[in-house]
């Protein structure tokens, strides 16, 4: 079985509690699409991705976001928001859910993803050499995600980073730590982790029933 896989058509009992179908925002209120479902770990129960429903502006369709880059719509109620735009979208790897089923598919995925993101960035204001270096507040995890930074050893305050990408460029920020979400989140997470094994043994009895389907 592989490690990592997603709840398709799983349901819980108190579907207030699912944030299935939660619109996401992007920088500047742009919608980027609906949380269409999760990527969790079949051990822990912890939630690496949620996966995107783009509505079809994305050529795949689907994207990932990293969960611990996630945080509530301050604009929208029970929605979320996180800080990237339809052009940074469009630089991922296309994202193709069949890559689950086997781990080393997976990791190799995960590595092409992540490394559009920088774990510890050295930020460049566009057509210059000179470093930008974010403020406390700037750093990956913080809910504010400002944009001013300040250009190191000058007085330039012009650059500013957008959702973790260095201007001008299609790479991003990843924070390897995770972050608080919400309430609304937590209780998802909470009731994910709490039938974990039922999400597996559901998704493995289908997967089995739809290969004897095919072979039929």
């Amino acid at each position: 079985m592989a490690k990592h896989g997603m709840l398709r058509d799983f349901r819980f009992t108190d579907a207030t509690e699912d944030i299935r179908g939660s619109k996401l925002y992007g920088l500047n209120d742009e919608k980027l699409g609906k949380i269409d479902d999760v990527i969790f770990d079949h051990f822990t129960g912890l939630i690496g991705y949620v996966v995107v429903d783009t509505g079809g502006w994305l050529t795949t369709k689907k994207f990932i976001v990293p969960a611990n880059r996630l945080r509530l719509s301050a604009e929208h109620e029970d929605d979320f928001a996180v800080d990237l735009n339809k052009q940074q979208v469009e630089s991922f790897p296309p994202y193709n859910e069949l890559d689950l089923e086997s781990d080393e598919q997976w990791a190799d995925y995960e590595g092409r993803y992540r490394a559009k993101w920088e774990a510890n960035p050295v930020m460049h204001r566009a057509e210059t050499d000179r470093n930008i270096t974010p403020t406390t507040r700037q750093m990956p995890g913080d809910a504010s995600s400002a944009r001013a930074a300040s250009v190191a050893g000058s007085g330039d305050t012009g650059a500013f980073v957008e959702g973790g990408f260095a201007a001008g460029t299609d790479s991003v920020v990843i924070s390897q730590s995770a972050v608080g979400i919400g309430p609304r989140w937590d209780r998802f997470q909470e009731r994910l982790r709490e039938r974990r094994k039922q999400v597996i043994t559901k998704g493995s009895t289908e997967e089995s029933a739809d290969k004897y389907r095919k072979a039929g």
